[in-house]
C-alpha cells in the first residue's frame, strides 16, 4: 500500500528583484549580483522547493560552491531554515533527505572529476566566478538525462571567466536563458542592507572592487585591485633622490626578500630583491636601510628578525600581517595607485602588481599573487606607501 503524503510549504518572503531574477520558467538562469544582496538565500529557497514539492524518492538536487568550507556554510544554513521534521541529515556527506526520498547534496566544485556521473534533478553553483570552469563542464553533463534547470550565481570578478562569458549570452536573450542583475541598491530599497553601510563600504573600498561587489559592474582587468591602466599610469624612472622611507619583505619559503624605498615624492627610488640566509639578510637590510624609516614585515619568524634589526637600527618598525591588516594595506597601496601618488619604474614590479588579484570572502576582501607566482615586490611597496602616509611609534603595528 502506497502512503501518499502532504507537504504544506509558504515561501519565504523575497522582494521583487530577487524573486524575478530566480524564480521564473527558464531553465538555465545566471544572476550577476551584488554581496548580500539575497542571491544566495533566494536560491536556496529555490533548490528546497525543487527537491521538497517536485522531487521523489533517488532524486538528487545540488548545491555547489567554489571550496569546501562555502559549502558547508550553506548546508548549516538550510538545516536551520527547514523544519527539522521534513528531513534528516547526513553529515559527513552534507546531505539532506526530505520525507519525499528527494536528497539535496551540497558539494564541493574544487574537484571537478568527482562531479561527474550523477543524474541530477536542479543545481545552484554558487559563487561561480570563482569556480573552475571545469566544474560547470561537469555538473552540466549531470543535468543532461533529467533535463534539470540550473542556477548560476555570484558577484562578478573581472571579463576572463567563463561565468562572465555565459551571462553575456543569457543577456543577449539565447532561448532557455535568463539574465539578472541586482545591485546593493535593490538591496537598500528592499530593506536587505542599509544606504549608510554601502556609503562606507564606497568610501573605504578602492572604486573598481566596490563597483563589482555592490553594483555588479566587471573590471577590465579580472580582479585586480589597482586597475591595469592605473599601474601604467605610475610607470616612470627610478628616482635618483634619497630614500625616505623603506618598506621589507622578508623571504618566506621559495620568495624573495624584497626591500623597496620611496624618496620624499613617493618615487620609488631603490628596489632590492634577493635570496640570502637570515644572518646575511639581516646585513643587507642594516646596509641598505641605515638611518632612514623602514617598515617590515614582523609576521612568524619576521618577528624575530625585526627585534634584532631593532636592536642596530634606530627608526625600525615591525608590520604583523592578519586578513584585516593586510586588506588594509593593500586598500592604502590601491589609493595610492589609482591616484597617481606613486611612481615605479617598469620592470618586475610591475608584473606582480599586473597580476595580482582578490577575492571576497565572508570575512572581507583577501589580496594575493595567483597561484605559483609572487607579490613580495607587491608587499614591499605597499609597507612603504603605507609607511610614508602613517604616523607610527615605535614598536609593532
Amino acid at each position: 500500500m502506497t502512503t501518499l503524503q502532504s507537504i504544506e510549504y509558504e515561501r519565504p518572503l523575497l522582494y521583487k528583484e530577487q524573486d524575478e531574477a530566480i524564480f521564473n520558467t527558464a531553465r538555465y538562469v545566471i544572476v550577476e549580483a551584488s554581496t548580500k544582496s539575497g542571491k544566495t538565500v533566494g536560491c536556496m529557497t529555490w533548490l528546497i522547493e525543487q527537491a521538497l514539492l517536485h522531487g521523489t524518492d533517488g532524486h538528487n538536487y545540488w548545491w555547489v560552491a567554489p571550496v569546501f568550507s562555502q559549502t558547508k556554510m550553506v548546508f548549516k544554513r538550510m538545516k536551520r531554515a527547514i523544519p527539522k521534521d521534513l528531513y534528516r541529515s547526513n553529515e559527513s556527506e552534507l546531505s539532506l533527505t526530505f520525507i519525499n526520498g528527494a536528497v539535496i547534496h551540497c558539494k564541493s566544485g574544487d574537484n571537478p572529476d568527482s562531479l561527474y556521473g550523477e543524474d541530477v534533478y536542479a543545481c545552484v553553483i554558487d559563487e561561480a566566478t570563482r569556480c573552475r570552469e571545469d566544474a560547470w563542464y561537469a555538473i552540466r553533463t549531470t543535468l543532461t538525462h533529467t533535463e534539470g534547470d540550473i542556477r548560476i550565481i555570484g558577484n562578478v570578478k573581472g571579463r576572463r571567466n567563463w561565468a562572465y562569458q555565459l551571462a553575456r549570452r543569457a543577456e543577449i536573450g539565447q532561448q532557455d536563458w535568463h539574465y539578472a542583475r541586482i545591485t546593493a541598491y535593490d538591496a537598500i530599497k528592499a530593506g536587505i542592507i542599509s544606504d549608510d553601510e554601502i556609503k562606507d563600504a564606497k568610501r573605504t573600498l578602492p572604486q573598481n572592487i566596490f563597483q563589482e561587489l555592490y553594483e555588479a559592474i566587471p573590471s577590465d582587468d579580472g580582479g585586480n585591485p589597482f586597475g591595469l591602466d592605473a599601474i601604467r599610469n605610475c610607470i616612470g624612472e627610478i628616482s635618483n633622490k634619497a630614500p625616505a622611507y623603506w618598506g621589507w619583505d622578508l623571504a618566506r619559503s621559495e620568495d624573495y626578500t624584497w626591500g623597496i624605498a620611496l624618496d620624499e615624492d613617493m618615487n620609488v627610488c631603490r628596489s632590492e630583491r634577493f635570496q640570502k640566509s637570515w644572518a646575511q639578510t639581516i646585513n643587507t637590510i642594516v646596509e641598505m636601510t641605515d638611518i632612514t624609516p623602514a617598515l617590515i614585515d614582523a609576521t612568524g619568524v619576521g618577528d624575530a628578525v625585526v627585534e634584532e634589526l631593532q636592536a642596530r637600527l634606530p627608526r625600525v618598525e615591525g608590520f604583523k600581517f592578519s586578513a584585516s591588516s593586510k586588506q588594509q594595506l593593500m586598500e592604502r597601496l590601491a589609493i595610492a595607485i589609482t591616484s597617481k601618488e606613486v611612481t615605479f619604474p617598469d620592470s618586475l614590479l610591475v608584473s606582480e602588481l599586473e597580476s595580482f588579484e582578490y577575492e571576497y570572502t565572508r570575512t572581507g576582501v583577501r589580496y594575493s599573487a595567483p597561484v605559483g607566482l609572487h607579490d613580495d615586490g607587491v608587499i614591499a611597496l605597499a609597507l612603504a606607501v603605507y609607511h610614508c602616509t602613517h604616523a607610527p611609534t615605535i614598536g609593532i603595528w
